[in-house]
């Protein structure tokens, strides 16, 4: 292993590698020990500033007990992290390309998201969840799909790994009053939305959410999704282009993530502050 320039393939990998070796109970010394480095090797491996030869994340995919689909998609992994990579954007085409977004996601130190027309899935309550996966069966999955449960679970278990760890973050996310609004499985379902997000901003200091009115003008954003997220000192920050089906975009391109970033806070300026945003659902939730 080198020292290496932390792109976002390495980063995706060391990700995934200390997921692996937190699921099979192994501390980074019993990793560093295997491939004969220090510790603070196997720190920055999984920090994503150290490369690793294939030889070397055979042994550590062996020691993780890591088998299948999932060894094949990650000494793929390995592969692309260990190329000159010159694309301003990522694309994962990987399976089980969800995980990854999880692991970014949960090893950000601030996240920044808009979305027009729908509650953001960190927000969502379990009604709602569903409410959204109904809509979508027999369009992108086919009815009845047996992996049903599992986007379900997935994601209540997104929820829990970030809105009740302990480690600090800023969550700032700006919701579309539409949003608020919606017809979206029936009107129980939305009083209960309504009712989970005031319950999210009793409970969580951290956490900001913003309602953008209609008639804000301007929206740099408008008519689509909008995520950034934040590292601190540790790396660059990523940005999160979401499609409506197949593999979505990734950027860590200075020059990419800077626009993202003027426009997110474009949009938090227009938005109203965070006890107009809460006199505003309440509002809504009145009528």
């Amino acid at each position: 292993m080198g020292v290496a320039r932390p792109t976002f393939e390495r980063r995706q990998l060391g990700l995934t590698l200390r997921r692996l070796r937190d699921q099979a109970g192994k501390p980074q010394q019993v990793a560093a020990d295997l491939l004969e480095k220090t510790r603070t090797r196997i720190v920055q491996l999984e920090d994503g500033t150290a490369t690793v030869s294939q030889e070397e994340l055979v042994k550590l995919l062996d020691c993780y007990g890591v088998t299948g689909d999932e060894r094949v998609t990650v000494l793929e992994l390995g592969a692309q992290a260990r190329r000159r990579q010159k694309r301003r954007v990522h694309v994962d085409h990987l399976p089980d390309a969800y995980q990854r977004f999880a692991d970014l996601e949960a090893s950000a130190s601030e996240i920044n998201w808009f979305e027009t027309g729908i509650i953001p899935g960190l927000l969502q309550s379990p009604s709602y969840m569903r409410a959204v996966f109904a809509e979508c069966e027999g369009v992108w999955w086919d009815e009845n799909d047996s992996q049903g449960h599992d986007r379900l679970a997935y994601r209540l278990e997104r929820q829990t790994r970030l809105l009740e760890s302990d480690e600090r973050r800023i969550f700032r996310f700006v919701v579309t009053q539409d949003a608020l609004r919606a017809n979206l499985g029936s009107p129980e379902v939305m009083e209960e939305q309504r009712s989970h997000l005031l319950a999210l901003l009793d409970a969580h200091r951290d956490l900001t959410v913003r309602v953008l009115p209609n008639d804000a003008y301007p929206n740099p954003a408008r008519g689509r999704g909008l995520w950034i997220f934040g590292f601190g000192d540790r790396a660059a920050p990523v940005g999160y282009s979401p499609a409506a089906h197949g593999p979505s975009a990734y950027h860590d391109d200075e020059a990419d993530t800077s626009r993202m970033l003027r426009a997110f806070y474009r949009i938090w300026e227009q938005s109203l502050s965070r006890s107009e945003s809460r006199r505003a659902i309440e509002g809504i939730a009145k009528e």
